[in-house]
C-alpha cells in the first residue's frame, strides 16, 4: 500500500489525475474505474483541464462507474449518470457510448446481469474510490459480510443521512443503490483511494492503523490488493496519528 499525505485537497487531486492520465497515455483505449460524491469532483476538473490544455485524449478510452441510485431515471438531477455527465464527460472527449454508468430504474435483475457481464469482460486499469464515514467503499455497506459481485445494496442510514444534504429532503434519498461488489473493486489492476471530507477519521484509521479486515469496516478489504495508492491530507494524517 502506498501512502501518499499532501498539504491539501487540490494537491491530492493532482496525484490521482497523475494516476489515471498515465493509464490512458499508456494504454489510450484503457478502462477506467470511476466514482461519484464529493471526493473526486477536484479530479474530474483537473482531468478536464488537461484534456482541454494539454491534449490528454480519451477519444478510445472506456469508463465503468461503481454504482447508481435504485429509482432514479438517469436524467434525474441527483443520479450518478447525470453526476458524471455534468462534472466530466461533457468536459472531456469521450464518445458518449464508452461511458457506462449502471441503471437504476426498470428490470433490476436484467440490469445486474448487464453490469456483471460488463466488470468480468476486461479489466479496469485504475479504479479510483471514495471512502464513506461509515469504511463503505462503493455502496458496499458495513455488516456481516460483503458481497464480491455487482448487486442490490440497502443504504445504511448513515449513508442516507449524508446524502441527504443533495436532496431537498431527506425523504427523497433513495433507500437502495446498484454497486459493484468488492470482488469486482478489487480485480482492478490499481486502486486510487482519495479520502477527503469530514468524518473519515475512524475509517481511515482502520485501513491506515489496523491489521483487521472486517466486513464491519468494507475499506478494511483493501488491505488485499496488490497496488493500492491512498490520498490523504496532512492535517487528516495528523488527526489519526499517522
Amino acid at each position: 500500500m502506498k501512502v501518499i499525505v499532501k498539504e491539501d485537497y487540490s494537491a491530492l487531486c493532482g496525484v490521482a489525475a497523475d494516476l489515471l492520465e498515465q493509464a490512458v497515455r499508456a494504454e489510450p483505449s484503457c478502462r477506467l474505474g470511476l466514482a461519484t460524491g464529493s471526493s473526486p469532483i477536484g479530479v474530474y476538473q483537473e482531468l478536464s483541464r488537461r484534456c482541454r490544455e494539454e491534449g490528454l485524449d480519451f477519444s478510445r478510452v472506456h469508463t465503468v462507474n461503481l454504482d447508481e441510485y435504485v429509482g432514479l431515471e438517469p436524467g434525474h438531477e441527483q443520479s450518478y449518470r447525470s453526476f458524471m455527465d455534468r462534472q466530466l464527460f461533457s468536459q472531456i472527449n469521450i464518445p458518449r457510448e464508452n461511458t457506462y454508468v449502471p441503471l437504476g430504474v426498470g428490470d433490476m435483475e436484467k440490469n445486474l446481469r448487464s453490469f456483471r457481464r460488463l466488470l468480468s469482460g476486461g479489466e479496469t486499469s485504475v479504479q479510483l474510490l471514495g471512502l464513506g464515514a461509515d469504511g463503505h467503499i462503493g455502496f458496499n455497506e458495513p455488516g456481516d459480510a460483503l458481497q464480491s459481485e455487482a448487486h442490490l445494496e440497502e443504504l445504511d442510514e448513515r449513508t442516507i443521512a449524508s446524502n441527504a444534504r443533495f436532496f431537498a429532503d431527506a425523504s427523497l434519498v433513495p433507500r437502495q443503490a446498484v454497486t459493484m461488489g468488492m470482488g469486482d473493486i478489487l480485480q482492478a489492476r490499481t486502486l486510487v483511494l482519495l479520502i477527503s471530507g469530514s468524518g473519515k477519521e475512524e475509517a481511515a484509521s482502520r485501513l491506515l492503523l489496523s491489521g483487521e479486515i472486517t466486513p464491519r469496516w468494507p475499506v478494511t478489504f483493501l488491505k488485499l490488493h496488490r497496488d493500492v495508492w491512498v490520498l490523504l491530507t496532512r492535517d487528516l494524517a495528523s488527526r489519526i496519528g499517522y
